[in-house]
């Protein structure tokens, strides 16, 4: 190597002219980073609670639809027009036609309040039990509960880039459940 070239390379060594442009540059970086993942996050969540409450008003348009007497129960074998309620109950929240009622749903049984707190399945539609023996209390009479589940297509703003981007999350569901009788 000639002197000419090491006597260049100490005087490159020694230039700290663009070293503040550097370190801005890792800095914005970093807080752009940390900002979209941030505004991703809040997206992702807000559509989750909208989700869960296009869930809580399906179930809530079942009750309404199908509570009037206890001939209507079990709703989900004799309420005419059940899953067209729930459907356009839960599409008239703000998520519109982008949320759909699952497959499968909405389900309907029997079920008592443990000694936990907890909704414990006691028997199908096609009979119901005398009390809640099976649960732990033979004093209370079971309920019909209608289970009502919904999804949403969710896409990041930021696939790739964000957190929630790069996790491959693609659908909410949320489901909510609502005693008839």
């Amino acid at each position: 190597m000639s002197l000419q070239h090491i006597l260049a390379l100490r005087l490159f060594r020694q230039d700290t002219g663009g070293v503040a442009a550097v370190e801005f540059s890792i800095a914005a970086t970093m807080i752009i980073v940390g900002v979209l993942n941030a505004v991703d996050l809040g997206l992702y969540e807000y559509r989750r609670m909208q989700v869960e409450n296009a869930a809580q008003v399906g179930a809530q348009a079942a009750w309404k639809a199908c509570y009037d007497t206890s001939a209507m129960l079990p709703a989900t074998t004799k309420c005419s027009g059940l899953n067209d309620a729930i459907t356009a109950a839960i599409q008239s929240t703000s998520l519109g036609t982008a949320v759909s009622l699952s497959s499968g749903y909405p389900t309907e049984g029997y079920y008592c309040v443990n000694t936990s707190g907890a909704l414990q399945s006691v028997g199908d539609l096609s009979s119901k039990p005398a009390n809640c023996s099976d649960a732990g209390s033979s004093s209370t009479l079971p309920g019909d509960y209608i289970q009502v589940s919904v999804i949403y297509a969710y896409a990041p703003l930021f696939s790739n880039l964000t957190v929630i981007g790069a996790s491959g999350i693609s659908s909410i569901s949320m489901t909510s459940w609502m005693r008839l009788g």
